[in-house]
């Protein structure tokens, strides 16, 4: 620097040098934590679980991981960072002889999502989730109007996710939803009862907006339909297995209406 003194040349270099190296070994720091933290079968955190599968990891830094007796990981499975793996209500709760939260093979959980298991909640293989995605089996109860919701006993609910559907970030599956194979799951959906193969669903409560029929490819409800939510009366299946030999629409039970054959009840008004 011109005109400025020799010492004050060094010292500016010397601050220089050291914020920098401070910045790198920060990095450092932080990159050997998130790969020492890492959890995979053959570490302490992952040898706790059930099962925890080959080749399987989840991410550091962990959300709130418990229960990890009643949690089975399957193969080839990556958890997101900040990702709350939880079974039970608090730990060290017995929740009996058998897994209650399964993960299956080749899943992926996003950033900051959150499964929360238990009774029984199910992710079958090739399950992607984008982040803060949440996914739970039980449910608060509020039957007393006169007792505070949060100390009325809870309400369980069994969940599966069949195997190749993807949940956009920030979806909410409810206690009691079934899902059927290759489902998307828009972003930011609440999904209950039941959703049939092949088929994207959006919205609160999410509704069937596009479904797949062999032969037919993927169809749009026309325009001037309303969209019908998700039926807990239909079963996973394809919308043309809805229908009998010939073509012609299994009748719809009695407060539902049929939307491409499948059974949708109507919402009431308001």
């Amino acid at each position: 620097m011109r005109g400025a003194p020799a010492g004050d040349s060094v010292a500016f270099v010397t601050g220089a040098w050291l914020r920098q190296l401070r910045w790198r070994a920060g990095h450092w720091a932080r990159e050997a934590a998130r790969h020492g933290g890492m959890v995979t079968a053959d570490t302490p955190a992952g040898r706790r679980f059930a099962a925890f599968g080959r080749g399987s990891m989840a991410a550091f830094p962990p959300g709130s991981v418990f229960g990890e007796h009643w949690i089975t990981i399957g193969e080839g499975t990556l958890i997101g960072a900040q990702v709350t793996l939880s079974a039970g209500m608090v730990p060290g709760q017995d929740l009996g002889p058998v897994p209650v939260l399964r993960i299956g093979d080749r899943c992926v959980i996003g950033r900051g999502s959150h499964i929360v298991a238990h009774h029984s909640l199910i992710i079958e293989d090739d399950v992607f989730t984008g982040p803060y995605v949440y996914i739970t089996d039980q449910n608060h109860g509020y039957a007393d109007p006169d007792v505070p919701i949060g100390r009325q006993m809870p309400q369980n609910a069994a969940v599966r996710i069949g195997s190749g559907s993807w949940l956009g970030a920030g979806a909410v599956v409810l206690p009691g939803a079934c899902i059927g194979r290759n489902v998307v799951i828009a972003a930011g959906s609440v999904v209950r009862g039941t959703v049939p193969d092949r088929c994207v669903v959006a919205g609160v409560p999410a509704r069937v907006v596009r479904a797949y029929a062999p032969g037919d490819g993927w169809s749009s409800r026309p325009k001037s339909a309303a969209p019908a939510p998700v039926s807990a009366w239909t079963r996973p299946g394809t919308v043309r297995a809805l229908l009998h030999p010939g073509g012609t629409t299994r009748p719809s039970p009695p407060g539902t209406e049929s939307v491409e054959g499948v059974a949708q009840p109507v919402d009431p008004p308001g």
